[in-house]
């Protein structure tokens, strides 16, 4: 079964390309993909993260066997806002885990005022944590400020969205360096160049590399053809099993 490890949904259509419910399970349909790991959808107005962690739970209280909830926290909002919506969807909507974004957010993933308080408390629930790692804003996500996380908890298990591909620059080689340093650190390669997912699948394993679309900002099924084609040949069947939805399972505890 393919899971797609990053897709953004949103109760609002403000922007073009902003897509709810409907929309996601028309483009997993058609993408072949059987589970969707979801989240908020940036860009988003002060004050709209509760809202959206709450239609993530609505997506997957309405479609279970779909939809594999992961919550948002900002802390540019406030810690204590942030703590307070990790503590909701942990313990009101079960969700696997919660994501920080220090580019869309604008913060230091590591900033100990900031981010480390939202962090340990991600850490002290024992779900997972989720965070967007690219080269969009190198000084508040690079993949080394990843490292001193993991470092922080090695038993917490980190999910590094865009393994530094993000943006004109690329921080895939760090990225990389990171995971092999850090056990605990899977990639999911969405936005990302399609040499260095190859690269990180035959250098750290299969079961270290998460196949991820990052819809609606760019095509499911296209992403999965992608991926087909770049691991076809190159790695083993079970491999490809792995990257395109078994690695992801089992970091969320589904596996």
């Amino acid at each position: 079964m393919i899971v797609d490890a990053d897709v953004h949904i949103s109760p609002s259509r403000q922007g073009g390309n902003s897509i709810g419910i409907d929309e996601a399970l028309r483009r997993m349909e058609r993408a072949g993909v059987g589970k969707a790991l979801v989240w908020l959808q940036p860009p988003y107005e002060r004050g709209e993260v509760s809202a959206g962690n709450a239609y993530v739970n609505r997506a997957t209280r309405e479609h279970p066997d779909r939809f594999l909830g992961f919550g948002w926290a900002d802390p540019s909002l406030g810690v204590e806002r942030a703590l307070e919506e990790v503590r909701r969807c942990v313990e009101d909507y079960g969700f696997h885990g919660v994501k920080l974004n220090g580019a869309q957010n604008w913060f230091v993933i590591d900033d100990p005022t900031v981010a480390l308080p939202v962090v340990d408390a991600i850490a002290e629930t024992g779900k997972v944590l989720a965070l967007h790692v690219g080269a969009d804003a190198p000084e508040n996500t690079h993949p080394m400020r990843v490292r001193a996380i993991a470092r922080r908890h090695p038993d917490l298990r980190i999910l590094m969205v865009h393994m530094g591909g993000v943006g004109h620059a690329d921080l895939t080689r760090a990225a990389i360096e990171v995971m092999r340093e850090c056990p605990n650190v899977t990639a999911i390669g969405s936005a990302v160049r399609e040499i260095p997912v190859l690269h990180a699948v035959k250098e750290l394993g299969a079961d270290r590399v998460c196949y991820g679309s990052d819809t609606p900002f760019a095509l499911m099924h296209v992403e999965v053809a992608k991926y087909r084609a770049l691991l076809e040949g190159e790695v083993s069947a079970e491999d490809q099993e792995l990257v395109m939805g078994g690695t992801v399972l089992r970091v969320l505890g589904n596996a």
